[in-house]
């Protein structure tokens, strides 16, 4: 039964750990609140459009991938702030390196908003104009 009882709370302290990282991200990086703004613009025109769900699924999808981008990011500044206080060309690198995986997740997820989202929002704007 304590194998159990440790098992749960075990996972209890993993997810407080995952929960302050979370927030660590949202309170300290910029772009993780152009991310929570865009994220909740494109979730209520999702709802307001009443796309299918495999849309849905697919833009799900999408924003999950340009935030783990920047929370994969965000931890490897922090290690690389932490292994190179000092200014070195390689921490440079490895840096402007995760910043790009951040733009690539970013772009791409544009695109995919506007291969969904742009239609239905097109068509409506159509029907808006002929009135």
């Amino acid at each position: 039964m304590d194998r159990i009882r440790n098992f749960f709370v075990s996972r209890a302290h993993a997810f407080r750990h995952a929960f302050r990282g979370w927030w660590f991200v949202v309170r300290t990086q910029r772009n993780a609140w152009i991310h929570a703004i865009v994220t909740s613009l494109v979730v209520l025109a999702a709802f307001w459009l009443r796309l299918p769900m495999r849309d849905w699924a697919v833009l799900l999808l999408t924003i999950a991938l340009v935030w783990t981008a920047e929370f994969i990011n965000t931890a490897l500044e922090a290690v690389v702030d932490l292994a190179s206080p000092q200014n070195h060309p390689l921490a440079k690198v490895g840096k402007d390196v995760g910043a790009a995986a951040v733009l690539i997740a970013a772009l791409t997820s544009i695109l995919v908003g506007l291969l969904i989202l742009g239609p239905p929002l097109w068509k409506l704007f159509k029907a808006y104009i002929e009135k």
